[in-house]
This record gives C-alpha cells, structure tokens and sequence, in this order.
C-alpha cells in the first residue's frame, strides 16, 4: 500500500468534529447506558464542552422518521442555529437532504444562518439511505446514481445561488431563471460535506464538494478511498478533503476500552440492528458495483451507524492519538467522532488525546510510507 501523503510536506493538524446527538438513542443501537441527551440544553452545553475542547466542527443529524433506537429527532438546520449561539468559533454543519429540501429555501437558510454567525455554518448533503423514510413522508424515491446526480444539482444550484446575481440553471432536477439571492454568505462560501462510499459518491466528491465524509474503516481501506477520489479530483482540477468516522471509546487502559465495546455490543438490541442493517445494506448494494456504505457491514460494525467501531479508536489515548496519525497518513484530513457518554467523553478526549495528537504532529512533520 502507498500511502496518500507519504511524499507531501507537512498537512494541516488534523481537524475533530463530533456527531450532534440531536436524534435521540445516542449513536449505538444498544440498550447499554448511555449519559447522552438528545435535547437542546445538553446538546448546547456539549458543544461549549466541544469548543473549549479543542472540536473544530459539530455535524447535525438529518432524520424524519423514528426507527432504530430513535424515537425523537430534532431537525438539523434549526437545532444548528442554536449550537451556533451558544458558541463562538465551532463550525455547526446542518444535514440537508435533496427532496424535502429545495436548493432555493436551503441556500437561503444557510446564507442567513451564515451571516448571523460570522460564517461558522457548513453544510452537509445527504443522498438518502432509507427508503421507507422516503415514503412516510411523501417524497419520490430514486436509484441509487440518479439520488447522487440530484445530490449534485442541488450543490451547482447551493454553489451557484451564493455565488451569482441573476443564476440561471437547468438541470434535470432543479430550474433556475434569474434569480439573486442577497445578502449572500460571507465570503468564503459555505463549505460542502457529503457521504458515501459508492463510485457515484466518490465520483460526485471529486467533482464538487469540499469534503468527503466516508464509513469507519482501516488506514488501508481508507488510502485506497482517499487516492481514487484525490485523482479523480485532480483530473478535474478540484480538490477534496477526507473525513473519517470513528466511534472513540478512551479509557485508562485498554483492557477497560475494550470491555466497554464488549457491553456495547452484548447489549445491542438485535431486532434494531437487524432492521437497520436490512435497510442500509439493500442501499449499499444498490450501488452498480454493489459497494456503497455498509456493503461489507458485519453485525458488530452495525450496531454503530456509520462503521465507527472499525476505525479502532479503542483504547488509552495513547493507542488512539497513534491510531489517528495513522489515519491522517492514509488521507484522513478530520476525524468525526461519536461517544457513549458525550459531555464527559468529548471532554476526556480533549484533554487526554488531542493533546497527544498534536505533540505527534510536531514530531513527525512527513507521513511515512507503508508497504
């Protein structure tokens, strides 16, 4: 394996974010106990715990329906906003899902939210994964390509509307005829995030976002993600950056971290991740080549949403800073992180890793190559 970076100078620090627990459940579908709440009094303390704790960014979830261990579900843009006032430099990245989202009403929100907040809103386009949802709430359904080609419309009509007077647009799923949205966003323009692990999201990536959100995985699945959609990017004279979930469990030894994944999954609630599984396997495989998110998902990587107990930062923080250096080796520019217990974990983390982090960064300023 060659990894990404082994020849370029030093990067950037690598950046943190957070999972906003704005839907309830927390972000394993187990019954263990889990010290995370899922309302706007402690998800606005969290992200004061998250800002002084060195987090660059907080993503907000995106659902409309209850399923899998979550009842309850805030929606994103608003609940954003008010991650946003009670900060004052983390970045809040709202999920927008084309459907029940316009490019016209979202680039408006966002360019509103972005100037009330000193430019510190993202946003983050999700394809859409669950059928069933879909249909609760009335929206046509797609394939799997056409939902990334749509996906990519609304991000030409985002870019567009904040760029432009008089946009004009047409497209198969969105028209636009001269329309000028003011006041636009502060320059620069609101960062763009997505998922997926499909061709269609990496080819969609490498054409027109700023960010490339990808499932838990190795340093050596993650560098062969990470060099397809670079060249691919640099073909089209684009650049993306990578982020990488991760499901962090930081104890004191590893023996203890490794116990907590233990109940963890012992106390999964199979009938929910079964169900889960079900959906999202049938959307990975809907990919052409069958190899979408969740494809190669086995019971365990399930039970957290996005794989995040394969990127293996279980352990002492220790074990995890030199597992995040490994990461960012393979092209990993962010690590986005979920928690058992959020308040408390994303405060430990803070204080006990991404110290540990940073004094690796310093020490080793060029990636090493790997065979």
């Amino acid at each position: 394996m060659t990894l990404t970076n082994a020849l370029s100078p030093a990067r950037e620090p690598v950046k943190f974010a957070y999972w906003v627990p704005n839907v309830s459940g927390g972000l394993v579908i187990s019954k263990i106990e889990q010290r995370t709440g899922w309302d706007i009094d402690y998800n606005r303390k969290l992200a004061e715990i998250a800002e002084a704790s060195g987090f660059d960014y907080a993503l907000s979830q995106i659902r409309f329906t209850a399923g899998y261990g979550a009842e309850f579900q805030h929606e994103p843009v608003a609940f954003s906003q008010a991650l946003l006032a009670a900060t004052t430099r983390l970045k809040v990245i709202a999920a927008l899902l084309p459907g029940p989202w316009n490019p016209a009403v979202a680039a408006k929100q966002i360019a509103t939210i972005n100037n009330l907040y000193g430019g510190r809103v993202a946003v983050n386009v999700v394809s859409g994964w669950f059928r069933g949802e879909f249909a609760a709430i009335g929206e046509p359904w797609l394939d799997h390509d056409e939902r990334y080609r749509r996906s990519e419309e609304f991000i030409r009509a985002l870019r567009g509307i904040w760029a432009e007077d008089n946009f004009t647009f047409r497209g198969d799923f969105y028209r636009f005829s001269n329309y000028s949205l003011k006041p636009k966003p502060i320059d620069p323009q609101p960062e763009v995030f997505q998922g997926g692990s499909s061709r269609a999201a990496r080819d969609m990536a490498s054409r027109v976002s700023d960010w490339y959100f990808t499932n838990g995985n190795t340093p050596e699945e993650i560098a062969k993600q990470v060099d397809d959609i670079r060249a691919k990017a640099a073909a089209n004279n684009h650049s993306v950056r990578i982020g990488v979930n991760a499901f962090a469990i930081a104890r004191e030894t590893e023996a203890e971290a490794r116990r907590v994944l233990a109940e963890i999954i012992d106390k999964a609630d199979p009938e929910a991740v079964n169900a889960f599984g079900h959906e999202v396997k049938n959307a990975g495989k809907a990919s052409p080549e069958g190899q979408g998110n969740w494809a190669r998902s086995g019971f365990e990587d399930l039970v957290q949403y996005n794989d995040g107990f394969r990127s293996n930062l279980i352990g002492t923080p220790e074990q995890i800073a030199e597992r995040i250096l490994a990461l960012k080796a393979a092209g990993a520019d962010l690590i986005l992180l979920g928690f058992l217990h959020f308040q408390e974990e994303v405060e430990h983390f803070g204080k006990h890793v991404i110290p540990l982090v940073r004094q690796l960064e310093a020490e080793r300023p060029l990636a090493v190559a790997a065979e």
